[in-house]
This record gives C-alpha cells, structure tokens and sequence, in this order.
C-alpha cells in the first residue's frame, strides 16, 4: 500500500470519526440538558438530531438528500476508476510496447481505437497521422489534453455539489427563520418559545444539511484532484516515451530509399573520396 492510500484511509477514518463525535456530542448534550428531577419532565429527553432533521421533509430538504446521494455515487466512483491499475494498466501498457517493438502499428491502430486506457486514448490519434512524426506528436499532445479535461471534468461535479450545499442550506435557513417570524405574526407578538422553536430547528437542520453535504464532497474533490494531476501527468509521461519508441520507423525508409536512389554501387560521396595512400 502506497502512501497516497494510507492517506485516503487516514482521511475516511478523519471523518468517520467528525461523524461519530457530532452525534455522540449530541446525544450527550441531550442527555445533559435534562432536568434531574422525578416526575415526566425528568423522563422527556428531546428529539434526536436526526429525527428533527427528518421532521422537516420540504423541497430543500428533498433537494440536498437528492444531491447527497448523487455525490457519494460519485465520490465511490471516482476513487474507484482513478486508480493506477484502471487509469492506465500495467498489462495495456506492456502490450502496446510489444506492438511497436514488434512493427505491428496496423493492429496497434486496432487496439487503441477500443481500448478504453488513457495510454491508448493519446496514442491512438497519433498513430493515424503517422509517418509525420511532427504531426503524430502534435496529434498527441491534443489528446491528451482532451483525456485531461476530461478525467478533471469527472470530478467537477463534486465541487459544484459541495459549492451548493451551502447555499442550499442557507435557503433552509431563511426558510425557517420567515415560518418563525411568521408564527410569532399569527400569534400577534405573544407567541410561545414552543411555537417558535419549530421554525428554529428547522433552519438550524438545514444548515447543518447543508455543510454535512460540503465538507465531504469538497474534501473529496481537492484528493481526486490530486490523484489525477498525479496520473496524467505520469501518463503523458508514458506516452511521449512510447511516441518516441516510434520515431525510428520514420528515419528508416528515408535511408532505405537514399541507398535504392544510389543504386547497388557506392554512393557519389564515397566515390569522390581519394584513395588511401600506399603504406610506405
């Protein structure tokens, strides 16, 4: 396991643990704020974090459980497919080197047009503009960068979701706080803490919706980030190696069509040269 494993492992335990502790905090909060006396008022305990969550089901609600489900969707796949072992395996890589050091750039073309590896995706332009290599190499650095974007592009969605939680959740927050306000109107400025209380939890769940659903999926993004400024750029490393494996098949024929030019006798610049002079 190498270090940037044992940190993604480090990280979910981090916030395994935020998670535990805001909950257990909770719990211990409630169990604190309880009166010590006998009778029912010792007895009721306040409602958990969860169930005053889920007690507000409105359309901010449904809207952040709906974002949150979509960026764990993403966050697992994301962890998943940039890996080393998927982004670029080892065994797609050892097979086109076979390829080009066995002249086989015909079935090469073939490999690379559907092989889904991002080594295959910046290949495979620049075998089809082959023999220019100027233009095989200017073909390939476009799809990388294309493959790039597109491996960033992935990941982006994590970063407009977290940049939404909290505004989402400042929405709810509003919301609650104008349902406040207004019980207090309805009850013309005598309302009691119990009828603005429903208002107030309210916007404080949303809020606390808003930034459980941010912080993960803006963590997430800046490791994916990393791991994939890390994997393109080891991968174009790697292709402009196999690109250059290539480039002796150009320099080839032009020799072979310089010597069938000067047919099968030496050329002209070997028959001006002066004959060596006797030893004395």
């Amino acid at each position: 396991m190498n270090r940037y494993s044992k940190f993604r492992f480090v990280l979910l335990a981090v916030l395994i643990g935020v998670l535990f502790f805001v909950t257990s905090g909770q719990s211990i909060a409630q169990d604190a704020a309880a009166p010590a006396g006998s009778g029912e008022a010792a007895t009721k305990t306040p409602d958990g974090l969860f169930k005053i969550i889920l007690s507000h089901p409105d359309g901010v609600f449904f809207a952040i459980i709906t974002l949150s489900i979509i960026g764990f969707s993403l966050i697992i796949q994301g962890f998943m497919k940039n890996r080393a072992s998927v982004f670029m395996p080892e065994e797609t890589t050892t097979q086109i080197r076979e390829m080009i050091g066995q002249r086989k750039f015909k079935e090469l073309i073939e490999f690379t047009e559907t092989d889904p590896s991002f080594i295959s995706k910046a290949i495979n332009p620049a075998l089809k503009r082959a023999p220019s290599f100027s233009s095989m190499k200017e073909a390939m650095e476009t799809a990388l960068g294309e493959a790039t974007a597109e491996q960033f592009r992935k990941i982006e969605y994590l970063n407009i979701i977290g940049n939404l939680g909290p505004l989402l959740g400042l929405l709810g927050t509003v919301l609650g706080m104008i349902n406040a306000f207004a019980a207090m109107q309805a009850a013309e400025g005598n309302a009691s803490p119990a009828q603005l209380a429903g208002g107030i939890s309210q916007a404080l769940a949303h809020t606390f919706m808003g930034l459980f659903l941010a912080i993960p999926c803006l963590a997430c993004f800046g490791i994916l980030r990393t791991i994939v400024d890390r994997l393109t750029v080891r991968g174009s490393m790697i292709a402009e190696e196999l690109l250059l494996m290539i480039k002796p098949a150009e320099a080839k024929p032009a020799a072979a069509n310089a010597i069938a030019a000067g047919g099968k006798g030496p050329s002209p610049a070997v028959r001006k040269m002066p004959a060596p002079a006797p030893a004395a």
